[in-house]
């Protein structure tokens, strides 16, 4: 496999030839009753072209770098905070007392860490918060006898599983249901529903792997593929590990920064940057806690950036293909076109359509939000009229928008640079859940439309 830069840049030549081809368009947009700023239906108009020259094509890696930004320092913050624990054992003197505990259990770390992230996506909309645990957790399966596949999916498919579908999710329902004209949070008992299908299938996927992983190693995608991670000790090393009051009072603070971080986000509003703030903060503190003077800390720092460094630097080169086809005026087109193909669709054979049609959009418009904002003022009429209710637009949006996220590039690339994983692999692992997963979105979007949802 080529390196995971080149892959991207040849993505972004890719786009810079179709911002090209593409016709240039845009729709006329509204500010509505909560301040976002949603497509007028029916408004679509050509544009003059602008297109994507050699040297726009090469700008737009330094504009994703700075557009991307806010992400690329949380990643790095937010490590930081983990990094300091590590280095202070509270890590390694925590999975020691697990081991101990329930070291012929272990296995049940994987179902129940899988199905708290997915609780927290589903209805916090929780996402790019977990960033700074993926290293921590790819460690700990390592240490545990699976491999890096298994700890980064614990997170990553837990959270993103949990955020596609959504129950009470802000940034996906909550928006999408009042454009679509649907009361908020309604239809919540069939979204639940839905979740423990996922989570239920995304869970027995990731323990069937781990379990052919442990007992036999050769049988992991990653075998024999030297990988960067966080050394946290070897199994025996950890279980003789003491859990001393630096540790005791660092968990507490971990905890207390979780807590923070849920009220911060339900209660405070908080976003990217004030999430960033409290991991600078408690950052810190744990450093001083754990008696390590100012310079020390900031060593530390360092080296944690270093580490997260590649993954960091992904968001910003990936950023450049959203960038291109924003700039160009062919995201509009793009979703007018598909739009346009719906309505030859009736029935569940619409719903089914839209599915697929959100699934692609959510190539060139990776945020669940401003997709919401962009499609459903569109494709919730255009659903009516074909047959398919609001609820269940709305339904194909989430759908659509969320479980993508595990397969496209767009995001997949930097999640692999996050978690330090071929790409190549995760699409190797990936691919068959994603299949079962779209499987079950179209049963689901059957069910939806024959019980009248």
């Amino acid at each position: 496999m080529p390196h995971a830069y080149v892959i991207i840049f040849s993505m972004t030549i890719l786009t810079a030839i179709l911002a090209n081809i593409v016709p240039a368009g845009t729709f006329d947009r509204i500010t509505d009753a909560d301040g976002n700023e949603v497509v007028v239906a029916g408004s679509y108009h050509l544009v003059e072209k602008v297109g994507c020259s050699i040297f726009d094509m090469f700008k737009s890696i330094q504009l994703g770098f700075v557009d991307s930004a806010q992400i690329i320092f949380f990643i790095v913050f937010a490590y930081a905070f983990v990094y300091v624990m590590i280095k202070n054992g509270t890590f390694d003197a925590v999975v020691g007392f697990i081991l101990r505990r329930i070291s012929n259990r272990i296995h049940l770390i994987i179902p129940v860490c899988m199905l708290c992230f997915g609780i927290l996506g589903s209805t916090m909309g929780m996402f790019e918060e977990t960033y700074g645990l993926l290293p921590v957790f790819i460690s700990i399966a390592a240490v545990i006898g699976y491999d890096a596949i298994v700890g980064g999916s614990i997170i990553y498919l837990g959270v993103a599983i949990g955020f596609a579908a959504a129950t009470i999710n802000p940034f996906t329902i909550g928006i999408a249901q009042p454009i679509a004209g649907v009361p908020l949070f309604s239809g919540l008992g069939y979204r639940v529903f839905c979740f423990v299908i996922f989570m239920g299938i995304a869970i027995w996927y990731v323990m069937h792997y781990a379990k052919k992983v442990k007992k036999d190693p050769t049988k992991s995608y990653l075998h024999g593929i030297p990988l960067e991670m966080q050394e946290i000790g070897s199994k025996e090393e950890l279980m003789s590990k003491s859990f001393t009051l630096t540790h005791k009072i660092s968990c507490l603070i971990f905890v207390f920064t979780i807590i923070m971080l849920l009220v911060g986000t339900i209660q405070l509003k908080w976003y990217i940057d004030e999430i960033a703030t409290l991991f600078i903060i408690m950052t810190i503190i744990t450093g001083l806690i754990s008696r390590f003077t100012p310079s020390e800390i900031c060593e530390f720092f360092i080296e944690a950036s270093k580490e997260m460094m590649y993954g960091a630097l992904l968001v910003g080169i990936s950023r450049s293909i959203p960038l291109i086809m924003e700039n160009a005026y062919i995201i509009d087109t793009i979703v007018n076109w598909l739009a346009n193909m719906l309505q030859a669709f009736h029935g569940a054979a619409s719903a089914i359509g839209m599915l697929f049609v959100q699934n692609i959009i959510n190539f060139f418009i990776p945020s669940g939000a401003g997709q919401a904002l962009v499609t459903m003022p569109i494709l919730a009429p255009v659903g009516e009229m074909v047959g398919v209710s609001r609820q269940v637009s709305v339904l194909a949006y989430q759908f659509g928008d969320g479980f993508s996220n595990i397969f496209w590039p767009t995001s997949v690339f930097m999640m692999c640079g996050i978690m330090r994983l071929p790409i190549n692999k995760w699409y190797k692992f990936v691919t068959p859940l994603f299949g079962l997963l779209f499987i079950a979105e179209i049963v689901l979007l059957i069910v939806a439309m024959m019980i009248g949802y």
